[in-house]
This record gives structure tokens, sequence and C-alpha cells, in this order.
């Protein structure tokens, strides 16, 4: 399957998939846990290492001394520190881990980069994406498997121009990251909260009712009961979804339920790493606190899971 296959698969199974009768879609966005263990560095730093380097990757780190961590560690500062006054801040860690967190998003999105610029220019205009994704679809007025391509492509083309924040129509390498993953960037979930909005909203009213609401989750397929989490569901939509009761979800509210305002994992680590690292408590961290600190920063998440301590072309 080449890439443009691979796309257009993923876009309709995104679009049009229907649930299995006893399958629950899950539309709703959660920022990923750091680790599944308990938080206590008075017993180890074992949530630390996961967070950074994950199960798998945390034995890359065992591989290293602790002369070239504190090398490695002094380097990756240097990124951190993005205003480079020489102090990294609260705000910088957790702009860092929250990048660290994403890796896999950029990995993809570096991976699909050079099947996009067809001229290879460093960036990605909307007719390259369009060409690459749709091309031949938009000649067949009357496609086999029934989908409407045309349609497809609007919408596509109005979250293009919602992630382009220029509007020159020419994406740059964390627009089209945005356009790609918009659920992980703040200015592009209204375009989330709408798309959702189109696929569930059935008769057209700009609204989400209750069998709307149930309708995207489960399919009854003949069959007369429903499953408990079906009915929990229904309770969850009339006592916590449809907070005005007016029986339906306005945008607001499907807002609330689609991407929900989350504990910050990354703000109460970059919390915790300035806590613990900031000996002469002035809110921020030198380069010497971080690393007089290094075991903790590594398990930390604030190198990047780990791989920029070992991979020596970061530097």
């Amino acid at each position: 399957m080449d890439l443009r296959q691979f796309l257009m698969c993923l876009s309709l199974c995104t679009a049009f998939a229907l649930s299995k009768p006893t399958e629950k879609k899950d539309r709703v966005h959660h920022e990923p846990q750091l680790s599944d263990k308990v938080h206590n560095d008075a017993q180890s730093f074992d949530y630390d290492h996961d967070a950074f380097l994950g199960a798998e990757e945390a034995k890359t780190f065992d591989q290293l001394t602790p002369e070239e961590s504190k090398e490695r560690l002094g380097m990756i500062v240097d990124k951190i520190d993005a205003d480079k006054d020489g102090f990294v801040t609260e705000g910088e860690l957790k702009s860092w881990i929250k990048h660290a967190q994403k890796k896999y998003i950029y990995d993809n999105v570096e991976n699909q980069w050079q099947e996009f610029d067809l001229n290879q220019d460093g960036l990605i205009s909307w007719d390259e994406y369009r060409n690459v994704t749709y091309g031949t679809y938009l000649d067949d007025p009357d496609p086999d498997d029934g989908f409407n391509y045309k349609q497809m492509m609007v919408r596509d083309e109005r979250r293009f121009k919602m992630a382009d924040k220029d509007g020159d129509l020419i994406a740059t390498k964390e627009e089209f990251t945005a356009f790609l993953h918009p659920e992980e960037y703040d200015y592009m979930k209204d375009i989330v909260v709408q798309e959702t909005m189109e696929d569930i909203d059935k008769n057209g009213d700009g609204f989400i009712d209750l069998e709307e609401y149930i309708g995207d989750m489960y399919s009854h397929d003949g069959n007369a009961d429903e499953p408990e989490w079906v009915k929990t569901e229904r309770e969850q939509f009339v006592e916590f979804r449809d907070k005005n009761r007016d029986g339906k979800m306005d945008k607001e509210e499907t807002k609330d339920w689609i991407l929900p305002s989350d504990y910050d994992h990354a703000e109460a680590e970059a919390r915790h790493l300035v806590y613990e690292s900031d000996q002469n408590k002035d809110g921020k961290l030198t380069k010497e606190e971080i690393v007089d600190k290094y075991d903790l920063f590594v398990g930390s998440q604030a190198t990047d899971f780990g791989e920029a301590l070992v991979r020596h072309d970061e530097f």
C-alpha cells in the first residue's frame, strides 16, 4: 500500500467507520500519562525513569557513566534554555517535556515529509498535499467505493487553512504537524470540535442529541438489548455531557467532552524538577543546578526520553 492509499484509508476510517455492536468508540483526547508507576522519589526514581526513558529505553541509560550523563545533559540544557539567558525556567522545562512527549508525532511527520514536499523546498503547499492525497480520485465523478472525495478534500482544505497561521496556503513543518495532529495544538481545537460535530450530527441541526451521541459509539445491528456500557453512556450524557439540560450538546459542551481540561502532568513534573533542583530558591535553574541533580533529570523526561544522552548527532 503506497502512502496515498494509506492516507485515504486512514481518512475514510476516521470519518466513516462504524463501530461493531459491542465496541465503544472513544473520541475523547487525553494527555498521556508520564508513567503508570507511583511517583515517589523517596523510594526510587522508577516513575521518572519510565516517564523519561520508557521501560525499554531505560536500559540505554544504564550504559552511560555519570561523567557522560553530566556532560551530555549540560549540552541539552542549552537547548531547553529557549531565550538563552543562562537560566531554565519552569515554563521552559514544561515546553521541553511536552515536546518530548510528542516526539512520536514529530517522527511520524518527518517520515512522511518527503512524500508531500514534491518540489523539495522544505515546505508543503496545499496543492502538493492535495495532489499526493487525492490525485486521480478527483477525476472520477462516480467512484466505486461510494465516498465523496471532493467533500473530503473541502474538509481537509479547511483544516489546512486553519493550521496555516500566515494564510499563504504553504505549511511549515510545525504547521503541517498541526494539520495532521490538530488535537495536539490549542489553536486547532475548534476545528477538532467542528469536525467531530459534523461526524456525529446526522440531522444537521448543529447539535448532538442523545441518539446521535449513542449512535456514534454503538450500532444495535439487530440486537434488542444494549450492553451495560451503552446504558452508562446514556446516563453520562444526561448527567454530565448536556450541562444546560436542553437534550443536546452544543459546541462548548462537545469541546468539554472530547477535549477535557486534564491534569497537566508536564507542568507538575516541571514544577517538581525546579523544586528539587533549585538550590538558591530563586525560582529558576542554572546549568550547574541541573547537572548537580543529573540523576533526577535523566529520569524526568527533560532529556528527550534519554535518547539525547546517547545520540551523538544531537550535538
